[in-house]
């Protein structure tokens, strides 16, 4: 079994490569603070209903050390976070939140060093009603997110790895990698190049 932190040195543009679009998160899911670390780790999968943040601050007190906790909200209106649920979650030794929703206590967060990837910050805090499972497939970022999955965040976004490409992702991130680290610029250049001039001439361009 190929343990997800292993995911930790693989840039997420590597991974947005091979994987394609269904898989990495809208722009609008971005760090809240930088420079920020890059995490991975698996899934834990929490929903919110707008104005509610009671399942996120369950999460926290159950979430695995090392998992990332990946919010299903979208709501623009509270915040489903503050500092001091940062801190108990980073105390846990929690990843970090993956948030289709908003924080609060940014500088709290910052100053701790815990990552968060979300759609901004309002001081606002929701409300604590709603009980709803834990660890459901869950929509981040338009993005299908499942318990288990391997989510890797950077500063370039936030991708998903699906549990049950989890092997093959890793092997094929590692080749290309491999492989870029061995080519030289001009290598790169020329072939870059070459391939460009092959599909304007294909397409008829002149120049």
């Amino acid at each position: 079994m190929i343990e997800t932190t292993e995911f930790a040195d693989i840039p997420t543009t590597t991974l947005a490569d091979l994987l394609r679009r269904e898989q990495v998160m809208d722009f609008g899911i971005r760090p809240l603070w930088g420079p920020v670390p890059r995490i991975a780790g698996p899934a834990f999968t929490v929903r919110c209903p707008p104005g509610d943040n009671l399942m996120l601050h369950a999460a926290i007190h159950r979430a695995p050390a090392g998992s990332v906790i990946v919010v299903e909200s979208g709501d623009l209106d509270y915040a489903l976070a503050g500092g001091n649920v940062c801190a108990v979650a980073q105390r846990r030794g929690i990843a970090g939140f993956v948030a289709d929703g908003l924080i609060r206590d940014l500088a709290e967060v910052r100053e701790a060093g815990f990552p968060v990837f979300a759609r901004g910050v309002i001081p606002i805090p929701g409300a604590k009603k709603a009980v709803l499972p834990l660890g459901e497939p869950v929509r981040c970022g338009g993005v299908r997110a499942e318990a288990g999955d391997v989510v890797v965040a950077d500063e370039e976004g936030v991708v998903v790895v699906p549990a049950a490409r989890r092997a093959e992702t890793l092997t094929a991130a590692r080749a290309k990698l491999a492989k870029e680290a061995a080519e030289t610029l001009d290598e790169w250049e020329a072939a870059h190049r070459a391939r460009v001039d092959e599909i304007l001439a294909a397409g008829g361009f002149e120049g």
